[in-house]
């Protein structure tokens, strides 16, 4: 602790990333990212961006990439905002469109960046559990509230929350804005972004690190009413106002217009997803239902820490949580054919 810091900042507690191991030879489950690459179309587009113009700024309002995403949602680009990853479009959320003077609610096994942001903003938060079946209780959201905030699917549990039942929490909450972080909704669910129409108070955000194959590129968006949106690019445009550089707008445009690609890709991981679930059941796992590209799973007869210490003696790195109610699950990340299979072996190999 430096003498030169804030209070402000002496009392942050940051959020901790996943591992990003330096060896190469480990098979790394542990970060959801996508085993198949990006889009060849989408790489060929960033490759032509590497050129002269890079001495020019980049279009601030990525206009080229909301076009792409409101046609493919078949909304407006007026009710799209563009950012860097979509933890940055989440931190303008909370700052723009919470309101601070009542707490905001979120699962209380959910996306641990959530009670960082709060910490970051001074917001009171409430956390509101999940049933036996680590399923979110969407009565438990109708009590005062200055917004509400969820991943769906949730993480790190993978479960999915179904559209009439967001629609029953819009309804119940006309008056807060309600945030459904879709992170994972190309594994297995129906975006809420077909309520967007109807629903003012509703915010959707997603991510291009997941079903496109672009966490390194850190591009993320929102969909929701131009009201909203405005809210958020005036935040952007008083903190950053260039948050995507040229290489990235291209290669993320072409990633949501490269359709044929993202749906091969998609199904191959939850082919295998399925695949890899149905296998650790059989070697006597429990595995929540999971609609993501990861899966949530604990042994009735094994401590999951020791499992997870044991699989990274055998080269693949699992995610621990240790949190109240899922310290005996490990969040497994669906990979290639060949890296499920190493995680099966090494599974076996415990003993």
């Amino acid at each position: 602790m430096s003498k030169f810091w804030s209070p402000f900042v002496k009392n942050l507690v940051p959020y901790v990333p996943g591992e990003q191991p330096k060896l190469t030879n480990l098979v790394k489950l542990n970060t959801n990212e996508n085993p198949y690459g990006p889009s060849p179309k989408a790489i060929a587009a960033m490759q032509a961006e590497l050129n002269d113009s890079l001495r020019l700024y980049p279009d601030p309002n990525g206009e080229r990439l909301k076009r792409a995403v409101a046609d493919y949602y078949g909304v407006q680009p007026a009710q799209v905002f563009v950012g860097n990853g979509s933890d940055e479009v989440l931190a303008h959320a909370f700052y723009g469109l919470f309101q601070h003077s009542k707490p905001l609610l979120f699962p209380d096994v959910t996306y641990s960046f959530y009670p960082v942001y709060c910490g970051l903003y001074g917001i009171a938060y409430e956390t509101i559990a999940l049933d036996d079946e680590f399923q979110i209780d969407v009565a438990g959201y109708s009590r005062p509230n200055g917004g509400i905030i969820f991943p769906n699917p949730n993480a790190p549990t993978g479960c999915l929350l179904a559209l009439d039942a967001i629609e029953r929490l819009l309804q119940a909450n006309p008056d807060s804005v309600v945030l459904v972080d879709e992170a994972y909704i190309d594994f297995g669910g129906t975006s809420a972004i077909a309520l967007v129409d109807r629903y003012p108070n509703l915010l959707v955000t997603q991510t291009l690190s997941k079903s496109r194959s672009l966490a390194g590129l850190r591009v993320g968006l929102a969909v929701g009413h131009p009201d909203l949106i405005e809210a958020l690019e005036r935040i952007k445009n008083s903190f950053n106002s260039y948050p995507l550089d040229r290489i990235a707008i291209a290669g993320a445009a072409v990633a949501f217009e490269d359709r044929v690609y993202f749906e091969q890709t998609c199904q191959q991981v939850v082919a295998s997803r399925e695949a890899v679930v149905s296998a650790m059941q059989g070697l006597g796992f429990q595995v929540l239902p999971s609609a993501a590209n990861f899966i949530f799973a604990r042994h009735p007869q094994r401590d999951a820490a020791a499992l997870a210490a044991g699989l990274r003696e055998q080269g693949v790195i699992v995610r621990h949580f240790k949190h109240p109610r899922i310290e005996q699950f490990l969040r497994i990340t669906i990979g290639t054919p060949e890296q499920n299979q190493a995680l099966l072996d090494a599974l076996k190999g415990i003993g």
